[in-house]
């Protein structure tokens, strides 16, 4: 891991300010000030902290955060201009932990980590996956906030979430990207009608069909269209087509009916083998039946790279800290807290040749970027010049103190 002095973040954000849209001093020093504190800050981050380790009051913090900011362009100015040249849409939602009665759309919503529903927020994550690079780029969260639940479904919510953004997600990639809780008809037939192709998972019990291939029969009626239900314990291995084998994984492919969706899918058989020679399946598919099976695989697989975004944010960024109330408050939390793991790791991670990376850390980051933050205040206090051939490597070595894979 590299280390970087703040003005290369303040570089990166002033160049992608500028490409995007036309704002004032002010308001670009803030933007500066305040994604290189989401880096700097350890412990929570609030606007407490912010007061405590910033140049400005507490309460220019708060004006500031109810200001609107365009997250999703700045991020997808992020994302063109540093990332590779394959890239796939992806959505999921977080579970956020909030206390309180006042806070808007506090409710119960589904958290994966303790496997219930919790009461708290949700916001709904919209990332691009870099699939050269192996990461993801945050793009832009959207709080779910349902007024009447009797009237809108929490899928519809989501619906018109993405349906808003169709032009710039349109801009990245033609591909979208979410788990097997999302293979429902509503949701997949709105991301296919903004010409985009929905790649997921089934669910193991899926209803899904064979197209019939044989001879028709010359009586009346209309012809046969499918040969029988695709059991995934037991598939017809004439009608698949086998794309490789090894000791750990049989994958297989074909194109099938699918009932729920009521359309053909390309659909990817995978049987899992685990060391002690037990079998298991997953059925993987794309709405577009020309892409190649290996694909489908490897842009789902890598749809997880999303929750490598939030777990660094809620670990390193305060993704779960703030204390307002406000919704555009919240919603400028929650991405400047994304978007400064972006800056991170175009700056420590991304800059570096892809065959000298190591491993992306947040927590090296946040320990380096820590360390210059203190150093900096004694510096001043101190009168000490860091810029001196001798006192250059003792800087160094500081700022790298207590790092792990440094």
């Amino acid at each position: 891991m590299t280390t970087k002095g703040n003005k290369f973040y303040k570089t990166l954000i002033i160049n992608t300010l500028n490409k995007i849209s036309v704002y004032n001093k002010c308001r670009k020093d803030f933007l500066c000030e305040i994604f290189v504190l989401f880096l700097c800050i350890k412990g929570r981050i609030n606007f407490l902290q912010f007061g405590r380790f910033g140049k400005y009051k507490e309460q220019r913090y708060r004006q500031q955060f109810e200001k609107p900011f365009s997250f999703l362009d700045f991020n997808k100015e992020l994302t063109l201009s540093n990332g590779g040249n394959r890239f796939a849409i992806a959505f999921d939602p977080c579970y956020i932990n909030k206390s309180g009665k006042k806070t808007p759309g506090i409710s119960w919503y589904w958290s994966g980590c303790a496997g219930q529903s919790k009461r708290g927020l949700e916001i709904g994550g919209i990332a691009a996956i870099d699939l050269d690079n192996h990461t993801a780029f945050h793009l832009e969260a959207i709080q779910t906030m349902i007024e009447n639940k009797e009237t809108t479904s929490l899928t519809q919510w989501y619906i018109d979430v993405i349906q808003q953004r169709a032009e710039t997600l349109l801009a990245i990639s033609h591909y979208f990207v979410a788990d097997a809780w999302f293979s429902k008809k509503p949701f997949v037939d709105a991301i296919t009608s903004m010409g985009m192709h929905f790649i997921s998972r089934f669910r193991d019990d899926a209803d899904l069909k064979y197209h019939f291939k044989g001879l028709q029969s010359k009586g009346r009626g209309r012809p046969k269209k499918y040969a029988g239900k695709i059991d995934p314990k037991n598939i017809d291995k004439d009608y698949f087509e086998l794309i490789s084998k090894n000791d750990e994984t049989i994958i297989y492919s074909a194109i099938v009916y699918s009932k729920s969706l009521k359309q053909d899918v390309k659909l990817v058989h995978v049987t899992y083998i685990n060391s002690k020679g037990k079998e298991s399946y997953k059925l993987y598919y794309c709405t577009d039946i020309n892409f190649e099976a290996l694909d489908i695989l490897e842009y789902y697989q890598s749809r997880f790279q999303i929750e490598f975004l939030y777990r660094d944010g809620k670990q390193f960024t305060g993704l779960d800290n703030s204390q307002a109330r406000s919704q555009n408050k919240l919603d400028f939390h929650f991405n400047a807290s994304l978007t400064a793991i972006n800056i991170a790791k175009i700056e420590h991670w991304l800059s570096v040749p892809k065959d000298k990376r190591k491993s992306f850390s947040m927590s090296d980051i946040k320990t380096m970027n820590h360390n210059r933050l203190l150093l900096d205040r004694f510096f001043d206090v101190f009168g000490i010049n860091p810029y001196s051939t001798k006192n250059q490597n003792y800087v160094k070595e500081l700022i790298y103190y207590g790092t792990i894979a440094a």
